[in-house]
């Protein structure tokens, strides 16, 4: 059987993919893609992947998934004995919309007007008030799901799951940018943080500092 294919870049959305791969302890080919230099412009990647973002996730059987969820949703299904989606409809409503949370409003409205300004902002002079409205979108996100995370869960639910990764990699995006997390959000990330599938992924993609801080 062919082997997972992972394209990726560290310290991106990807990470969140990146580490329900090393939970579930399977074997994948990584493929790094450098954004910075435009390698997911290029047509070999193209090729692979339209969408010209991460992550991108070959299956053994040649399928290509393109989105976070896609891939995300893949490897539950794929691998049933790890759990990484929960049973009940109750509990899958709430997995899927806090992953679709992370995804869709922090990541992308909130944290693309931080690290992709020159999309929303036509001259330099509206480039505070993008970064402004970015950090207020990411703050009151993230104090809608601390509310979620008051309940007093260990995770999104009693146990990880796909949307715990997700959330991850926001707050860790918030971490690197001087955002504070609140209270619920702030254990929560915390908690990852000591998961060993976690700080494997965080140190193979050259945040070992990162994780001294937490240590």
């Amino acid at each position: 059987m062919a082997n997972i294919k992972f394209y990726m870049t560290p310290g991106s959305c990807s990470t969140g993919i990146h580490i329900l791969l090393e939970e579930l302890e399977l074997i994948f080919e990584v493929y790094p893609i450098n954004l910075m230099a435009g390698d997911q412009f290029k047509p070999e990647y193209l090729a692979i992947n339209p969408r010209g973002s991460v992550p991108a996730l070959v299956c053994p059987d040649e399928a290509v998934l393109t989105t976070y969820q896609s891939i995300a949703c893949w490897l539950a299904d794929a691998y049933p004995k790890h759990r990484l989606m929960p049973d009940t409809d109750e509990e899958q409503a709430r997995v899927m919309g806090v992953m679709n949370y992370a995804i869709n409003k922090l990541h992308g409205e909130g944290f693309t007007r931080i690290f992709t300004t020159e999309r929303y902002s036509i001259d330099e002079s509206e480039k505070d008030a993008v970064l402004a409205q970015g950090r207020k979108i990411i703050e009151r996100g993230f104090a809608k799901v601390d509310e979620l995370l008051a309940e007093g869960r260990a995770y999104v639910l009693d146990q990880f799951s796909i949307a715990d990764s997700a959330l991850f990699y926001v707050e860790f995006w918030a971490d690197h940018t001087g955002i504070p997390l609140p209270e619920h959000c702030r254990l929560h990330y915390e908690r990852m943080l000591k998961r060993p599938a976690v700080r494997q992924v965080l140190m193979e993609e050259g945040y070992a500092r990162l994780l001294s801080r937490y240590a």
